[in-house]
């Protein structure tokens, strides 16, 4: 009987054990329904991410074109040239005995620069003044006997032919002594020319004789140059074309020529502003240009002849020139371009007509209208015919201040970052 009990219980233990699995498989179910759900929903929310919409234009930099009046500015390679040159030449024979100035100093009209031997010239003026006093004795002698023959001559107590010789050598001894006269003024002349004097004034250069050299005045010998450099002529030359369009543009302004300006090597303009006082008329066959000669003051002799320089020279005014920043246009033997912001913000390129530059500046003759976006930044990041978005520009100060300030934002974010305590890892 126990055994028939133990064998009727077991099914009852059997029948309650299967509740409970089915009820931990359906937890399970639901549990790995749930996983899979939220997996599906990640990558519903990561396919919508990857899929969006299309990048922004990229940002480019604009100007805003308005017409305006501009001075018309040519910019010319010229070169430097003394106002005034003098070369000291010997023009009598002799040794240089003394060289009476320092090289490479200023000296005034009529300062001794050289002597030469004045001995030999000496004794010619000597000589000429006792030939002029001889001459001078022999006119009286005459002249004495021609007024003393005269109330003889009258009265008929000479003969007229004594009378008519009388005044013939009265006459002969006034030659004489005007010869003797003249060759005293030589000889004194010769004498003045042993010692050398400045011709101008101005600044010499290096002495080209020595003491003891032998000079030469039938082959004028050049003992020294002086140039005079204060105000100094600075010559350039521009091509006819270029002359004939600028006077074609600046017909209805008046000449500003007055504002000459000097840049010196170092890019650097002189104080002093300079005078256009030349313009050649004829053009120079061989090359088809014009010569202009500008005159400045040179006090401190910042300019030396045979520098070489540039001049901008102001030939007049423009009107309704548009201005764009040098780095926005692009020029090349096929013209000019610049790009513009078009019609729904594409970036479109434009031939225009640049007469020159204006300090940072082109000025633009013909291309474009007011209120067209120049785009003078961004270039690297755009396409052309590709949309833009157009920001105004802040110009080179406004980039220069941007760039500090984005250091020393970075520089205060990277203590920050570094104070930050770091995210415990994940296990």
């Amino acid at each position: 009987m126990t055994h028939h009990l133990s064998r009727a219980s077991q099914p009852r233990r059997r029948a309650g054990a299967r509740p409970l699995r089915t009820l931990a498989a359906a937890a399970l179910a639901v549990g790995l329904a749930a996983c899979g759900g939220g997996g599906g929903e990640q990558k519903a929310q990561g396919g919508g991410g990857q899929g969006g919409g299309k990048p922004p234009p990229p940002e480019v930099a604009v100007v805003a074109v308005q017409p305006q009046s501009a001075p018309l500015i040519t910019e010319l390679p010229g070169r430097v040239e003394a106002s005034r040159v003098a070369q000291v030449r010997a023009r009598v024979n002799g040794i240089v005995l003394k060289r009476l100035f320092r090289e490479g100093s200023d000296v005034k009209a009529g300062q001794p620069l050289f002597q030469i031997d004045p001995a030999p010239y000496q004794a010619a003026v000597d000589s000429a003044k006792a030939a002029l006093a001889k001459a001078q004795a022999n006119l009286s002698q005459a002249g004495a006997l021609a007024t003393r023959y005269k109330p003889l001559a009258d009265a008929r107590a000479v003969s007229a032919q004594e009378y008519v010789a009388a005044q013939a050598a009265q006459a002969q001894a006034a030659a004489d002594v005007a010869a003797a006269q003249a060759a005293l003024r030589t000889a004194q002349l010769n004498l003045g020319y042993a010692s050398v004097t400045a011709p101008i004034s101005g600044r010499i250069g290096r002495a080209l004789v020595t003491e003891g050299a032998l000079v030469s005045a039938a082959e004028a010998t050049q003992l020294a140059l002086i140039q005079q450099i204060d105000p100094v002529y600075v010559n350039a030359t521009q091509a006819v074309a270029e002359v004939a369009r600028l006077r074609k543009a600046a017909d209805a302004a008046p000449s500003e020529s007055a504002g000459v300006r000097i840049v010196l090597d170092d890019g650097s303009e002189l104080p002093q502003r300079g005078r256009l006082v030349f313009s050649d008329l004829s053009v120079d066959p061989s090359t088809g240009q014009v010569t202009l000669r500008t005159e400045v003051a040179n006090p401190r002799a910042a300019l030396l002849p045979g520098m070489y320089v540039r001049i901008r020279l102001v030939q007049g005014r423009i009107d309704n020139a548009m201005r764009v920043p040098l780095q926005a246009a692009t020029r090349g033997p096929q013209g000019d371009t610049v790009i513009v912001v078009g019609e729904g913000g594409v970036a479109t390129p434009r031939n225009v007509k640049i007469a020159g530059a204006d300090g940072t500046d082109w000025l633009v003759l013909d291309g474009l209208k007011p209120g067209d976006q120049v785009i003078v930044e961004g270039f690297q990041k755009m396409r052309t015919g590709a949309p833009v978005r157009a920001v105004p520009w802040q110009g080179t100060a406004g980039a220069a201040a941007a760039k500090p300030a984005a250091g020393a934002a970075a520089a205060a974010s990277a203590p920050a970052a570094a104070s930050a305590p770091a995210a415990p890892a994940s296990r």
